[in-house]
Formats: structure tokens, C-alpha cells, sequence
């Protein structure tokens, strides 16, 4: 058993829309103004939030999530990743005790997470439009699990006028420092499209707003008293998770650009640490994949935004088509899985030719599908995963398909709804599935394997 003690806090809020990401983007550059070295995480399976992350510190931003993988591994990979720097900055998911929900009471939420990382957490309440009601709402909080962690609060979106009113009134009546407050600044707001937030890269002057945030919050928030909070945190315990690797190196394409942009950098890593070389491509720019690759990763994000720049790029589609029907193993999540299919709609629902690798159309709905996290079972062998082999994973879409695929079923996470999906064969396998490798390393190490095996055939 390994135990590190690592300065960090959690900042957690009242409900999803209370400002999380812009208040942890503003922490995060204050943090790095006042000279510290600092890690960046995210609580559940957010891909965006912690681009934003990535984008103030530089690196890379962390998911971690207590449905996906096990305490252990939480513990394993906050403190592999946050133990060289001067403090972590954990930004919670949804409201504070909102988690997978159903019989589960509070699994994998901000709160579950604090409590098994031993962090202090800094609650963000949302006080537009209120006053003395903003203390009913915290004292709710504080109350509602004696065990919560939280070690301070700070107001949003309020004026400075009202400030000092609304901390004299909450240190008093619930004995909890108010570390101070940020009023709403439109023309640092962060924008959003149907699945939350835009991506980083596509905010203009994102730099430019998260340093204005910064110098808002280095006036207006204790940081002194914040990293003295950090300081407070409880030492994390885990076991060494030990990484099982290739007798030899594979060459992995992996999409990455403005259509696919969805990835848990961890589990990128993983597939680093079991030999795979991971060579960025991009369907959109790209005429052929990289030369000499072994295998392909197709990610989620946003291709139905660019559909048609996907479907105008018919050499790389060719390309694609072609090297997966000669063997090539495939790996394709949502935005990949629907990029592999005849035909995708855009956001307009407009109709547009693809890959073809999967027979059928990826279609638009009005509402989101399969929503929220489900556990896998694979029911044949195929290209990841053995027949009986599981793992978990989440869903978050608004497109469906005429050709989910049935090599796996899907348990939802809150109840016994079951249903197909997953296209996958040997060298195979796409669906609308998000997975994290750490969920089960050995799928990452099934399909490397896979990739090493093609590799050799083409040596023969």
C-alpha cells in the first residue's frame, strides 16, 4: 500500500449551471499567477470540461470517476498525476450529491469522490437573484450528509455590493468561511451547443477570458486562505496498479481534430505505457492515415458539425474503408462509430456519405439516447473483449443508428433496462459506447495485441 499526501481541493456546486468550469478555469490561472505548479481534474465522464482545464495549465486535465473504474484506481491515478505538483484542482460533476443516481444514493458523485480521495471540497453557490435564501441553500448542503468535506463556499455571479452582507450572514449563522466571490462577466462567458459547453478550441480569445477571470479572482477570492484548505487534505492510499505490456511496440493512429476530440487521457496513456505509439491523424485535413500504423482509433466529439468536411475528404474515407477490410483493427467510439457508417446526418439532418465500413445511417433525434452510465458484457469473442468479458462505460447522444450492433449488452447503471449494441468482429469495434480502458485494462491490452498480430501478418 502506497500513501502520498497531496495538497488539493474540490471545487463542487449546488447544481449543474452554477458557473463550475468558469470559477475552476479562473482558480486554475490564479493558482499558476501566484507561482504554483498545478494538476487539473474532473469529476465523472466530461470530455470537455477538462480541455478547458488543459488550456490554462498547459497539460493535460484528468478524469476521475468512481462508476467507471474502483477506488483503487482513483486513488492510483490522482495521485500518479498530481503527485509533482504543488496542488490539484478537482472540478465536481452536476450538483454536488447528484451521482449515478437510483438505489445508489450518491455513487460517483462529487461528493463520493471527496470522500474516498479524503479532499476538502469548496462548495460554489450560484447566488444570482438571491439573498439571505443563499444561506438556506448552503446550510442545506452542510447538513444534508454530515460527512461532505466541505471547508469553504464561494458565491457566484453576485455584485460586490451584496458581498459582504451575504458572507456576514452565512459565517455566522453556519460557522463556514466564505472564501469570497466572482459577479457575472459576460464577456468572459463560456458557450454551450446540445451536448454542454463548446470545446476549448473552438472558444474565441479563450486565453484572453480566462486570464481576465484570473485577475477577478485574485481580487475578489482568499487564495491564501484556499491553499491553506489545499493543504488540509487527507493522504491518499492505493495499490500500484501494475501494467502488462507488448513483447513489441505497435503504431496506433488515433483521430484527433476538430470532429474527434473525445478522449480520457489516462486511458491514452495506458495503451503508451503497454507499447503502443500513438500517431495523431485528422479525418477532416488528412488525404491517407498515417503510414506504417498497426491500428486505428476513431474517438467521440463533434463530426455531425462537420460532416460535410468529413464526407468532401473521400481519400481518407477510401483509405479508411479499405485498410479495415484488409485487417487493419479498428477501435470506434459515438462520434467515430457514426463517422464508420454509409451514411451520417448533420446537425440540420442533412444526409451525408461516410465511411461505409457499417452498414445503415447515423440519424439526429430530438432528444438524447441511452443517455447516462451503463455496464458492458460481451456476448462473442471479438476484436476487445473475450465472450462474458465486462466493463463499464457511459452514453451521451443525441443521434441513434439503424445499426447499433449486438456483440455486447448494455445494463444500465440505475436500473434493469437492458438493450444490444456494439458492432464488433475481429478486427471490429464500434458503437456509441464511451469506455475507459482503466475500467478494464485488459481490453486495451486485448486489442493491442490484436494491433501486434496484424502487424506481424504484414511482415509474413
Amino acid at each position: 500500500m502506497k500513501s502520498e499526501c497531496i495538497p488539493r481541493i474540490m471545487l463542487a456546486a449546488t447544481a449543474s449551471g452554477s458557473g463550475k468550469t468558469t470559477v475552476t478555469c479562473a482558480v486554475l490561472q490564479a493558482l499558476i499567477d501566484r507561482g504554483n505548479t498545478v494538476t487539473a481534474f474532473k469529476c465523472g465522464p466530461d470530455y470537455i470540461d477538462p480541455m478547458f482545464h488543459s488550456e490554462v495549465i498547459g497539460a493535460d486535465s484528468r478524469n476521475l470517476d468512481l462508476y467507471m473504474t474502483d477506488e483503487n484506481t482513483v486513488g492510483y491515478l490522482l495521485a500518479k498525476n498530481a503527485v509533482k505538483s504543488d496542488i490539484s484542482v478537482i472540478e465536481g460533476v452536476m450538483g454536488f450529491y447528484d451521482g449515478v443516481g437510483g438505489n445508489q444514493k450518491n455513487k460517483a458523485s462529487a461528493y463520493d469522490l471527496a470522500n474516498v480521495t479524503n479532499t476538502p471540497v469548496i462548495l460554489i453557490a450560484d447566488a444570482k437573484g438571491m439573498s439571505d435564501s443563499v444561506a438556506a441553500l448552503i446550510k442545506g448542503f452542510l447538513t444534508y450528509r454530515s460527512d461532505n468535506n466541505i471547508r469553504g463556499v464561494i458565491l457566484n455571479r453576485i455584485h460586490e455590493m451584496s458581498y459582504a452582507g451575504m458572507k456576514a450572514l452565512i459565517e455566522k449563522e453556519l460557522d463556514i468561511p466564505v472564501l469570497g466571490y466572482l459577479p457575472y462577466m459576460k464577456e468572459c462567458s463560456l458557450e454551450s451547443r446540445h451536448l454542454g459547453l463548446v470545446t476549448a478550441a473552438e472558444v474565441e480569445k479563450l486565453k484572453e477570458k480566462t486570464e481576465m477571470l484570473a485577475k477577478q479572482a485574485l481580487q475578489t477570492i482568499d487564495f491564501d486562505l484556499l491553499e491553506d484548505i489545499a493543504k488540509t487534505a487527507g493522504s491518499i492510499e492505493y495499490e500500484a496498479i501494475p501494467i502488462k505490456r507488448l513483447t513489441k511496440p505497435v503504431r496506433i493512429a488515433i483521430a484527433k481534430d476538430r470532429a474527434f476530440c473525445f478522449y480520457y487521457r489516462d486511458a491514452l496513456d495506458l495503451l503508451s505505457e503497454m507499447g503502443a505509439e500513438l500517431v495523431p491523424c485528422s479525418p477532416i485535413a488528412d488525404k491517407h492515415l498515417p503510414e506504417g500504423i498497426d491500428g486505428l482509433i476513431l474517438g467521440g466529439g463533434y463530426p455531425e458539425v462537420y460532416a460535410k468536411a468529413l464526407s468532401d475528404n473521400r481519400s481518407f474515407l477510401s483509405a479508411l474503408k479499405e485498410s479495415i477490410a484488409n485487417g487493419l483493427p479498428c477501435h470506434a467510439e459515438c462520434g467515430g462509430f457514426m463517422y464508420l457508417h454509409e451514411i451520417m446526418q448533420d446537425e440540420n439532418g442533412t444526409p451525408y456519405p461516410m465511411a461505409g465500413v457499417i452498414k445503415g445511417e447515423s440519424f439526429r433525434t430530438d432528444h438524447l439516447v441511452r443517455f447516462g452510465y451503463i455496464a458492458l458484457t460481451a456476448q462473442k469473442d471479438s476484436l476487445m473483449a473475450k465472450q462474458g468479458d465486462t466493463i463499464r462505460a457511459h452514453e451521451f447522444h443525441y443521434w441513434d443508428s439503424t445499426n447499433s450492433g449486438d456483440a455486447f449488452s448494455a445494463k444500465r447503471a440505475t436500473g434493469s433496462k437492458e438493450w444490444d449494441c456494439i458492432v464488433a468482429e475481429e478486427n471490429l469495434s464500434a458503437g456509441y459506447p464511451h469506455i475507459h480502458f482503466y475500467s478494464n485494462p485488459a481490453f486495451a491490452y486485448r486489442f493491442l495485441n490484436q494491433c501486434l498480430t496484424y502487424h506481424q501478418n504484414k511482415l509474413l
